[in-house]
């Protein structure tokens, strides 16, 4: 893993984390306990704050990214999927789960519990409310989350929040 400290600043990084060999994670960047970092990942917290809540998943080639002065603000048990890309949002709140190439843009705010679908963009300054589900581009609320999905979603979390502790020891680079 690479983590890099820019001009006085460094990363800090919760109990039990596990952050892949190829991710990045650089700067003003507090990441929580129990997070997996994938690999391609790359925090950047270069001239803005990052902050990361306990047992998030930010999976392979996501980018997350906040502008001079400013924040992004990820809570609690979300999932970042593949490739998604964070850019100075204002809050993804807990429980979240952003799709796998989606795009969540300046100041935006993604609700508790919400779902934005794979390939979603969720515009500057767009508020996606608690439990809604988005997608399209621009993102567009089609629906609102169950209990069966959020059953179900707390399970792929919770199989993330394995994978940090397991990672940590058992995975062995073979060449």
């Amino acid at each position: 893993m690479a983590i890099y400290e820019y001009k006085g600043k460094q990363p800090t990084i919760g109990k039990n984390c596990y952050i892949a060999d190829t991710a990045d994670v650089i700067g003003n960047v507090l990441l929580g306990d129990g997070c997996y970092v994938g690999p391609g990942a790359i925090i950047r917290g270069d001239y803005g704050r990052i902050t990361i809540g306990n047992r998030t998943g930010v999976e392979e080639n996501v980018v997350i990214h906040a502008r001079p002065g400013e924040s992004a603000t990820i809570g609690n048990d979300v999932t970042l999927g593949h490739q998604a890309t964070i850019h100075n949002v204002l809050l993804i709140d807990d429980f979240a789960v952003i799709g796998m190439g989606s795009v969540i843009s300046d100041y935006a705010t993604v609700g508790r519990w919400a779902a934005i679908g794979e390939g979603a963009v969720v515009r500057n300054r767009q508020e996606i409310p608690a439990e809604a589900i988005a997608v399209g581009i621009p993102a567009k609320i089609i629906g609102s989350v169950g209990e069966d999905y959020k059953k179900e979603w707390t399970h792929f979390k919770n199989v993330y929040v394995e994978l940090a502790k397991t990672y940590r020891n058992d995975l062995k680079k073979i060449s």
